[in-house]
């Protein structure tokens, strides 16, 4: 797991009261987080996912994903490293979890 990776994990998504699981093999691919009971994947992303290439493969990526009747999150490691309570209060709601948790 990259830095952001491990701070999204171990600072926020391993603390939810639901399942979250961390390099979860879907299909031909790994995402880097799966929420099975909201069919959520959570992606960060690094320059390589921003060049002509990587944005082929990440929207060929996300259809499949889709046809699968998965949404998934995409999220910089900008947005981690500067952002990090917005990505996390964003990921809290879209798994529309009580503000009790």
């Amino acid at each position: 797991m990259t830095k952001q990776e491990k701070h999204l994990w171990y600072d926020f998504l391993k603390k939810l009261p639901i399942t979250v699981n961390r390099q979860k093999v879907i299909g031909d691919y790994i995402v880097d987080f799966y929420c099975v009971t909201e069919k959520l994947v959570i992606e960060l992303d690094g320059a390589q996912h921003y060049d002509k290439e990587g944005l082929k493969k990440d929207l060929i990526r996300d259809e499949y994903m889709k046809s699968l009747g998965l949404t998934v999150l995409r999220y910089t490691n900008a947005d981690i490293n500067n952002n990090f309570d917005n990505v996390c209060r964003d990921i809290f709601d879209r798994l529309q979890l009580s503000d009790s948790c």
